[in-house]
């Protein structure tokens, strides 16, 4: 199996279209698919940025998954970024294309649980579930109305249950999900209001699958779990929070009544997400070393005018300036107030903010001016 999650095609960065980066990884990963021979494809949420994305977004998405049902079978489950209805309204033309959607949480009969029997395998699906969502889930699983009162992850937990309780020790037995497990660490770019407010402990998943494949957090890694738990992480990097994570897909080997092995497949076709911090003269020292990244920088400096200007001259990738102070620098920077004119003060405030710019002191100075003669 090829586990994937977390594409988020549609997002920006600063308002730049990421749009190319996305067609290169996504092929990345469909060479992967077939250079592994991949039986299935299995995509943990999050194909696309927002609720609404554009055709050019849905031509990239549609694209890759077409290409990935080439090489074998692919499931994918619903995440919270994805408009259930949309892709349920495409799915009669996915599934002619060997691509099973489950946008919404579903009954194992009526297609939450996917069976392919030809594999020997059979796959739970757990489509993103609110906290306001929760209660009408478990009503449609059918769980008993007193079950009904318990909390978020205990109700998560119940329907898990009643997903893989009738799975078969003689298959191999996948749960792909898109949800937050409490142990695991987020990458920075999801956004926390879908995070911990919706998690469940590792041991809501049974001992006995071969593999859960998860999505929502975009860092990749294995979560201490009696299954082997693994989120396969962003394809690339999304948000100055996942500057330090290494991007890529998992490939999974398993056979029935096993738990699998796992193999992580690096991906390049994303840019590079750097971020500097220092004074002026040391951020332009390591310019050349960040051509071709997006950069944010963070700058120890006072704000004058053209400072941006100058900093995105020597580094055309700089997304964000941001003026920032040390310590030292604020503590010079406190002012005295006593027997000062309010020229002075100002330049003093403005120096506490970090800022130097004379022609802003001659602007407020002419505005004291015709306060006073008026």
């Amino acid at each position: 199996m090829l586990h994937t999650s977390d594409w988020h095609v549609g997002r920006k960065i600063r308002g730049h279209s990421r749009a190319d980066e996305h067609r290169a990884v996504l092929t990345e990963i469909v060479g992967i698919a077939v250079e592994e021979r991949v039986d299935v494809t299995l995509v943990a949420g999050d194909l696309f940025d927002v609720s609404s994305p554009t055709p050019e977004d849905e031509a990239i998405v549609y694209r890759a998954l077409l290409d990935l049902a080439e090489v074998g079978p692919v499931v994918v489950v619903g995440g919270n970024h994805d408009n259930a209805a949309r892709l349920e309204a495409v799915k009669p033309l996915l599934d002619l294309g060997r691509i099973t959607v489950v946008a919404r949480p579903t009954r194992p009969g009526d297609g939450g649980l996917i069976v392919f029997d030809g594999l020997d395998l059979t796959i739970a699906a757990l489509p993103f579930i609110s906290q306001r969502g929760i209660v009408k889930v478990a009503e449609i699983m059918e769980l008993d109305p007193d079950q009904h009162a318990q909390g978020y992850d205990e109700r998560l937990r119940r329907i898990i249950v009643g997903l893989t309780e009738d799975m078969r020790p003689d298959q191999v037995n996948v749960v792909a999900g898109h949800l937050t497990v409490y142990g695991a660490e987020t990458g920075g770019g999801e956004r926390d209001a879908h995070l911990f407010g919706y998690a469940i402990p590792p041991q809501a998943f049974p001992g006995s699958l071969s593999y859960v494949a998860l999505g929502h957090l975009h860092r990749q890694q294995r979560v201490p779990a009696a299954a082997p738990v693994w989120y396969s992480g962003s394809p690339m990097q999304l948000d100055f929070g996942e500057v330090s994570d290494v991007k890529g897909v998992l490939v999974v080997d398993a056979e029935p009544s096993l738990p699998a092995s796992v193999r992580p497949r690096p991906l390049a076709g994303g840019t590079t997400l750097v971020q500097l911090r220092g004074t002026l003269e040391h951020v332009l020292a390591r310019a050349p070393e960040v051509q071709g990244a997006y950069v944010k920088v963070l700058l120890d400096e006072k704000a004058r005018a053209g400072l941006n200007e100058e900093i995105r001259e020597a580094i055309p990738g700089a997304v964000d300036v941001i003026i920032v102070r040390s310590e030292e620098r604020a503590k010079r920077a406190e002012p005295r107030r006593s027997g000062r004119s309010s020229v002075e003060l100002f330049e003093s405030y403005l120096a506490t903010r970090g800022v130097q710019d004379s022609e802003v002191v001659g602007l407020f100075r002419e505005l004291e001016q015709e306060v006073l003669s008026g």
